[in-house]
């Protein structure tokens, strides 16, 4: 029996209660108002995630794997994922295997401490590339997407979960907090040794595309969707359902509303 972004969402925030140190990154538990604000967003992009990997039989690389909450989803519907990050909080991703195994096979997803440039997988390894606020971060970018062109089966795919480069209030917000200063050198303390880094270095998808072609990847068209339309303000006295199909009418309807002012952008690139 498959499970659903929403029983997974209901389940999540159970174990939200549990575990204090993920509330700042996780933060459904804070303010109520914003409450509806983020979960319409959290579902969008674990819908988007569902409805492109839902084969069991596929091999997955969830690049960039944070707490592991997309690779936990998806081990709960049966499919197996290996995720890699160099998150500080990696070592507490184990704990929460003890409340997933509840409910499916946690351990389809594992999970390492690696810099995807030191040990890129082998050649043809994965189906499937899961890169959810990661691709921005990942420089040098082509040499990034090389590995990932290299690592995938003949006909497989990134599926790229990123924010709008194109956002005006979003570019005006970065700006004032990193000027122009889009690459940046890190520290890595477990790894003992200086990585280049992308700072909050967010592309439209017009960018997107451009690097996606010359790497020999093909952006799906069809696949394209943007999210979260409105700001929190919008859900004070508004049905969240209700502001949803809002938000999928206008980027139906309106190409400048829908390029310049919605917040997420998703998309698959095929390995041509």
């Amino acid at each position: 029996m498959q499970m659903t972004p929403e029983h997974f969402f209901e389940l999540f925030l159970k174990e939200l209660e549990q575990h204090e140190e993920m509330h700042r990154y996780y933060k459904f538990l804070g303010k109520p108002s914003s409450f509806h604000f983020r979960k319409n967003y959290f579902l969008e992009r674990l819908r988007y995630i569902a409805a492109h990997i839902n084969n069991p039989a596929k091999a997955v690389w969830d690049c960039g794997s944070g707490y592991g909450t997309t690779g936990l989803f998806l081990a709960m519907n049966g499919i197996k994922v290996h995720g890699t990050t160099l998150e500080f909080y990696f070592e507490s991703v184990n704990e929460r295997y003890g409340y997933w195994n509840q409910f499916g096979n946690a351990n389809l997803f594992t999970c390492s401490y690696e810099n995807l440039f030191d040990a890129p997988p082998p050649a043809e390894s994965y189906d499937c590339i899961i890169v959810q606020d990661t691709l921005h971060h990942l420089e040098p970018i082509d040499d990034a997407l090389g590995i990932f062109h290299k690592a995938l089966k003949k006909e497989g795919n990134i599926i790229a979960i990123e924010e709008n480069g194109s956002n005006i209030i979003q570019n005006i917000k970065l700006y004032k907090y990193r000027g122009n200063k889009r690459i940046i050198k890190h520290w890595d303390e477990k790894l003992q040794k200086d990585i280049l880094i992308g700072n909050e270095n967010i592309r439209s998808l017009k960018e997107w595309n451009h690097l996606m072609t010359n790497n020999h990847f093909e952006v799906d068209k069809k696949s394209i969707q943007y999210v979260r339309y409105f700001l929190p303000y919008r859900y004070k006295n508004t049905d969240p359902e209700t502001l949803l199909k809002m938000e999928n009418e206008i980027q139906q309807k309106s190409k400048l509303r829908k390029e310049y002012l919605f917040f997420g952008l998703n998309f698959k690139a095929n390995k041509k």
